[in-house]
């Protein structure tokens, strides 16, 4: 009778566990942000001194001139009125032929303070303007 009773105890805390377990990662996923769809960037030639918007789609490279400029994600916080937009953004430069797999940014940028990460290059100037879906 006392191994049922520890079969049947065993069976209960596993569905409890189970049940414990769909909850917690329900709740954790709403917390999390999703990325949005599109990023919209300003590329200044600091050559010929022209301004340009372009709309990139997240995941997709997006040429531009000499750069090959890829977001693989971009958020807008929901903290306050004035929403902080940061993107992770990958940009390859096609005129350096020593080693295409060599980014010449790839890291977070900030709408808000671009020069918190710069974009570095000594012909074009990138910065994330907003994201939307």
């Amino acid at each position: 009778m006392q191994k049922k009773n520890i079969k049947v105890g065993k069976a209960n805390s596993l569905l409890l566990a189970f049940f414990f377990i769909l909850i917690t990662s329900n709740t954790f996923a709403e917390t999390f942000e999703k990325s949005e769809t599109i990023a919209e960037l300003s590329v200044l030639d600091k050559v010929s001194s022209k301004n340009s918007n372009i709309t990139v789609s997240i995941g997709e490279e997006f040429k531009f001139q000499n750069l090959i400029i890829k977001v693989l994600r971009c958020y807008n916080s929901k903290f306050d009125d004035d929403p902080e937009v940061t993107a992770y953004m990958q940009v390859t430069d096609k005129t350096m032929n020593n080693n295409d797999k060599v980014f010449v940014f790839n890291d977070w940028t900030f709408a808000s303070s671009p020069s918190i990460r710069p974009f570095d290059h000594p012909v074009y100037d990138v910065w994330l303007k907003k994201c939307y879906s």
